[in-house]
């Protein structure tokens, strides 16, 4: 199985003035190119996992070299990065998604709080999650580098289903160094139907 780069469903510059045009290009073009590229020749060979999906990868993931679990990692994570996002997004949740996040952190206020400050405090360069538990249930929760909830290791496993990119490539050219206001502005973005349509998975 060889991967390729995914296509996104919009323009470059469709989630400005939130995320910059230039940003979502070199982000898009440079950095989720490359990590596609170097996993495809991190399987290359093994016929343990050429013929698995990321998921079944992660699942033992640490059996595997850093370069499987790094690059992987930034394959699949950027892919859904893309995917939770929409010009069309922002605003809440509703319908089985908003009562799942109600029901779970007892309000959308608070539960955009809980992840704003896990993206806010992960040190260094990493993600934040929203995951659903294997029992269903939700819970935010973050990982370094380019580590996720599937892979073997992780302190909280589970599928995810919003992540946000904190490494600084993600927002460096607009905001700098105020990781908050990336934070913030992610909110005005987010595709709830991809969320939701994750969740129901």
């Amino acid at each position: 199985m060889s991967y390729e780069l995914p296509k996104l469903d919009y323009d470059y510059s469709a989630l400005e003035p939130h995320i910059d045009a230039r940003t979502m290009e070199i982000h898009h073009a440079k950095h989720h190119a490359a990590y596609t590229s170097k996993f495809n020749d991190a399987i290359s060979g093994s016929s343990d996992l050429e013929n698995k999906s990321p998921e079944e990868i992660f699942s033992h993931i640490s059996r595997h070299s850093a370069a499987v679990r790094n690059n992987g990692g930034g394959y699949y994570n950027h892919d859904l990065f893309w995917k939770v996002m929409s010009p069309k997004g922002g605003g809440k949740p509703g319908g089985d998604l908003a009562d799942a996040i109600n029901r779970h952190f007892g309000s959308f206020d608070r539960f955009k709080e809980k992840f704003s400050n896990a993206a806010a405090t992960r040190f260094g360069s990493g993600w934040a999650w929203l995951v659903k538990l294997p029992d269903g249930g939700l819970k935010v929760t973050s990982t370094p580098n380019q580590d996720n909830p599937l892979m073997d290791f992780a302190e909280v496993k589970g599928a995810p289903i919003l992540g946000l990119d904190v490494w600084e490539h993600a927002y460096y050219l607009k905001y700098q160094n105020r990781r908050p206001e990336y934070i913030e502005a992610f909110w005005n973005v987010i595709n709830w139907d991809e969320v939701a349509r994750r969740l129901k998975a």
